[in-house]
């Protein structure tokens, strides 16, 4: 079972990251978000910043599907992000190796091909 500080510790372990100031994490590389904590809106309330939810970037619309569909316990999505390559992730429901594998993976994604060297290079 993962949860957020998993996530930074995870992401701040990744060359390059820039940790944004929130009210929960909002992990960056070279200005691009790869994963944070889900802003949570709901019809006529405040929006609620959920620590126990990441937002991870996945890269595109096929890898999405294949998340949210293989693993319905653990990733999820809402209309808001519609055509958007990003996923929800449940915490809780997921292990830490996992979680390092997702984190990492999101960051590879995100960051510019010279900073991949700098990430084998910490392995």
């Amino acid at each position: 079972m993962a949860d957020a500080d998993d996530v930074r510790r995870l992401a701040l372990a990744l060359p390059h990251v820039v940790e944004i100031d929130s009210d929960g994490f909002d992990f960056r590389v070279a200005g691009k978000g790869f994963v944070w904590s889900y802003p949570e809106r709901r019809p006529g309330k405040p929006r609620v910043i959920r620590t126990d939810i990441a937002v991870l970037y996945v890269g595109d619309e096929a890898e999405k599907q294949a998340l949210l569909l293989g693993e319905p316990d653990r990733f999820f999505t809402t209309a808001g992000y519609d055509g958007l390559p990003l996923v929800m992730l449940r915490l809780a429901r997921v292990s830490a190796k996992r979680l390092s594998e997702l984190v990492t993976d999101a960051w590879r994604m995100r960051a510019p091909d010279e900073l991949h060297a700098d990430l084998e290079a910490d392995a």
